[in-house]
């Protein structure tokens, strides 16, 4: 307990502190806590009239700083210097815009600052609302300031303060460039306040704010308020992942869980628990975790709920519901319950009944009146809504997420659950990194209400302790910026600024900044590599030969047989697509590969034109279902014919188990007499690969003892200097690389006249910048051409889903279109998509991404008015129908383009009409509620 000295010597310093910052002495009054160090620091900094950027964990209460800004703004200019003939005038008012990376946390903070401040002092301002937009305080999207101040908005008028919470959204690959055109374009006499995640670099990113920004103060904190515990679920035990704080800051895992796990390993290693079930029989048992309802059962135990369980994938959120459904689980009491369905009832009574049918609305229902939910992006945007809002006041207890609700909502736990350590990134399957980790254990423990948080990983024989703890204790998490120049960035620099300075002000971004001190570290890497390659090159000298004549005819061979293969492949999908397209109701054929192999009876020939076939098909297993080409690795063959019932109802289990008999009672063999291996000889007739075979043997060095020794050695030579000269390439590539990037967009621009000679904007330039969007320059040449003049609205909204639709993985065939006018229309988009991509390509230019078909049909259909169903059932999805969250999501994004086409000066009056009325047909059911939301 203090003396009573050091009572009064802290009274003395707050009262002086009072006195000093009188700003923050009011705002604290009114908050309700104390405020921490690292806000107080924060806050004292802004009242200096100094930038800050602030980098805390997540839950820390960075946006008491965002919102000491609101209050500097609101309080006016009670320090400024008042003339006497204007001693009457009040103090001039002043602004504060509170931006934000996505629209939930616009609405989130929005309705945060109404309760606080009143609804006549706070505006919104996203794509989708706009509500009291000329408040001194407005809470909009990164994107819709970044607009403003290209337009050169009158709204602008007064700006003193501009908060850009979640900033280090800046790294993210699509949209972080928006961060930095707002930050280098913004007034001088704006004061900008940072609110980032802790990031490891932060002196880094200050040190550029201070150049683009003038002084600004660093504030960094790794003090979490509410302290975080690691655990390890180890089959049905938990343990600690660190003994205590000491050994967390040491890496030290607790011993007993190490040896534990090893011990388990062990076991797994010998055979032992091995199972009678279909595994027997390889080599070793399959590790089977621990299942989900007993991970949730289990935490409900220990009062660890509610809880967020990470799964790095929709369908497998979707299926952990339905296990705990099935386990019987039940997490909330009646009242509870009562609530749960008073709450999802007043939110959905504007969604058409036949539509939630589709959207499973009903078993999503029973989940959510038993405490579970799951949480992704293929959600319908109100769904996502509701489960927030129930998890929030504590009335749902599990939460079966991807890593997207990490970048979400505020939306803390108690506990959170890693199933996995792995997630698919788009492309691979890779490891969390750092960063990531701390990002998605951060939500647990909610400041206020818990002691203390828990992160749990699920062990798995390929999770090592020692992995989580390097984890779960490395702070590192760098920003890096994706900053690049567009064409849409390049006619409204141009246009604002000139040519010249726009140069400049590209060379000012963070991007260049980080690209100019990288080249020093790279230049040594470079040197240290070239001294690795000498070294390889000895340990694979041969005394029989030149080896680097012979390793190369290794490398030809291993180059042409990937191609071979390549094309086999391609040759075999053709076959597969061709055979799905011939069945009939009632063939029997032979699933060979995926989940579903076996014997199935083709339900439904499913020939419809809308893409690659997916018949409809019940295995002998009694799982009814769409199979795709992807399940067949060789053509689908007819082994026999069975009777289908006319009205057979695959839903119905008992109709499902008798058709199944009838397949097992065929008689044939489940998996066939083949197997799955493939023939060499195909590579071995090829006469490319004869010759450079015999090239190969008859070489000196292939008849050295030591022969593959060289060649690792070789392969260690090649690979080094592949990076090596990547390495260079970025050297040469790095200083100055904006600037180069911008003269080329400028020229190309120049060529197609958006740009005169002279450097002014042209008309079709004023028009390119107002166009948001990713395919910026070809919605240009479309409406400069008029490729989408004449097309009716439903004809419109399927031609524009084009150039802003991106499947969520590649698909190999290219879906089908409407015919007629829309054919026409994306076959002229493809062309000039080609022609610009060509001119990208001449001039070393990122290329404009290809047009994406595949969500034409489902636009389409649903601006006919079509049920939602159907349209669904349209999408061309590798799994099945397209997800109700990613149609909104998509449609959402169509409505924005055609809005941008109903405003646009240089489209036709017609055109912007169509536009008007396809913003209208598309604006119903699951997207009237969504708009309006």
């Amino acid at each position: 307990m203090s003396s009573p000295a050091e009572r009064y010597a802290a009274a003395r310093r707050r009262a002086a502190q009072a006195s000093q910052f009188p700003a923050l002495d009011e705002f604290a009054l009114d908050l309700g806590f104390d405020l921490d160090d690292f806000q107080r620091e924060a806050c004292q900094s802004l009242e200096r009239g100094s930038g800050v950027l602030v980098c805390a964990p997540t839950g820390a209460g960075k946006t008491v700083v965002g919102e000491f800004a609101v209050h500097l703004a609101l309080r006016g200019r009670p320090n400024d210097p008042v003339v006497a003939d204007d001693a009457a005038t009040p103090p001039a008012r002043r602004k504060c815009f509170y931006t934000t990376p996505i629209k939930a946390l616009s609405n989130q903070k929005y309705h945060d600052l109404v309760s606080r401040y009143g609804a006549e002092q706070v505006g919104l301002l996203t794509g989708d609302n706009a509500i009291n937009g000329d408040a001194p305080v407005v809470v909009m999207t990164t994107e819709v300031l970044r607009n403003m101040l290209y337009a050169g908005s009158s709204t602008l008028q007064g700006l003193a303060y501009v908060v850009m919470d979640e900033v280090h959204y800046l790294a993210d690959r699509f949209r972080g460039g928006v961060w930095e055109e707002v930050i280098i374009h913004l007034p001088a006499s704006v004061t900008l306040v940072s609110l980032s995640a802790t990031v490891s670099n932060a002196e880094e990113f200050a040190d550029w704010l201070v150049t683009v920004r003038g002084e600004t103060s660093v504030v960094v904190s790794e003090h979490r308020p509410v302290p975080l515990w690691q655990h390890m679920l180890v089959g049905k035990r938990m343990f600690d992942l660190f003994h205590d704080a000491d050994a967390a800051r040491k890496h030290d895992v607790h011993p007993e869980l190490l040896r534990y796990t090893r011990e388990t390993a062990r076991r797994l290693e010998l055979g032992e628990g091995r199972s009678a079930g279909p595994g027997a029989g390889r080599r070793g048992p399959r590790w089977r975790g621990p299942m989900r309802p007993d991970i949730v059962d289990r935490l409900d135990r220990e009062g660890l709920l509610p809880a967020i369980l990470f799964i790095f994938s929709r369908a497998g959120c979707a299926a952990a519901v339905q296990q705990c459904l099935a386990a019987g689980l039940r997490l909330t009491s009646p009242d509870e319950r009562a609530e749960i369905r008073r709450v999802v009832e007043s939110r959905v009574t504007a969604i058409p009944g036949e539509d939630l049918t589709v959207l499973g609305y009903w078993e999503w229902l029973d989940g959510l009146e038993r405490g579970l939910a799951s949480h992704h992006a293929g959600m319908l945007p109100v769904f996502k809504e509701i489960v927030e809002e129930l998890f929030v006041r504590g009335l749902v207890k599990a939460v079966f997420a991807t890593e997207t609700l990490a970048l979400g909502i505020n939306m803390p736990a108690r506990c959170v659950v890693l199933e996995r350590l792995v997630k698919y990134n788009g492309e691979a399957h890779v490891d969390l990194t750092p960063g990531e980790y701390t990002q998605l254990t951060g939500r647990a423990g909610r400041r206020g209400i818990d002691v203390e948080g828990h992160a749990v990983v699920v062990w798995s024989p390929e999770t090592d302790p020692r992995q989580v703890a390097g984890l779960a204790s490395t702070r590192t998490y760098p920003l890096r910026s994706s900053f690049r120049p567009s064409y849409n960035m390049a006619v409204n620099l141009v246009g604002t600024v000139g040519v010249e300075p726009a140069r400049a002000l590209l060379e000012s971004s963070f991007a260049q900044f980080q690209a100019d001190r990288s080249v020093v570290g790279l230049a040594r890497q470079v040197q240290r590599n070239t001294e690795t390659i000498d070294a390889y090159g000895a340990e694979a000298a041969c005394h029989h030969g030149d080896f680097d004549e012979y390793f190369a005819l290794r490398v030809a061979i291993a180059d042409r047989e990937k191609a071979i293969a390549r094309q086999g492949q391609t040759q075999r999908k053709a076959a597969a697509v061709a055979s799905l397209e011939r069945l009939r109701v009632g063939d029997v054929i032979r699933v060979p590969s995926g989940r579903r192999a076996g014997l199935a009876v083709v339900l439904d020939p499913a020939t419809g034109g809308f893409g690659e076939p997916r018949p409809l098909v019940l295995t002998q297993d009694r799982w009814a279902g769409r199979v795709s080409p992807g399940d067949f690795t060789t053509p689908a063959e007819v082994l026999a014919r069975i009777r289908v019932p006319k009205h057979f109802n695959h839903r119905s289990p008992g109709a499902r188990r008798d058709l199944a008999a009838e397949v097992s009672g065929t008689g044939l063999d489940r998996h066939g007499g083949r197997r799955g291996g493939r023939s060499r000889q195909v590579a071995g007739e090829d006469h490319q690969i004869t010759q450079l075979r015999t090239e190969l043997r008859n070489h000196p060095c292939h008849a050295c003892p030591e022969r593959e020794d060289h060649a690792r050695w070789a392969e260690r030579r090649r690979r080094l200097e592949r990076d090596t000269e990547e390495l260079r390439e970025r050297v040469s590539g790095r200083t100055g690389s904006l600037a180069r990037t911008f003269d080329r967009i400028v020229a190309l621009l120049t060529d197609r006249g958006y740009l005169a000679r002279d450097g002014a904007v042209t008309d079709a330039g004023r028009m390119l910048g107002r166009i948001w969007t990713e395919a910026d320059l070809l919605v240009a040449e479309c409406l400069r051409r008029g490729v989408w003049n004449g097309l009716s609205p439903a004809e419109l909204a399927a031609a524009v889903s084009v150039v802003v639709f991106e499947a969520r993985r590649d698909v190999d065939e290219r879906a089908s279109l409407p015919r007629g006018p829309v054919a026409d229309a994306v076959d002229e988009t493809l062309k000039l998509w080609g022609e610009i991509e060509a001119d990208e390509a001449a001039r070393g230019l990122t290329a404009t991404r290809e047009p994406d078909l595949g969500f034409a049909w489902p636009i389409y259909r649903w601006a006919r008015g079509e049920v939602l169903a159907k349209v669904l059932g349209s999408g061309h999805e590798i799994d099945g129908e397209m997800p109700a969250g990613d149609f909104v999501r998509w449609a959402r994004q169509v409505v924005d383009l055609l809005g941008q086409i109903a405003d646009s000066g240089g489209a036709a009056a017609e055109l912007r009409s169509t536009a008007r009325q396809a913003i209208a047909t598309v604006n119903r059911g699951v997207l009237a509620y969504h708009t309006s939301a």
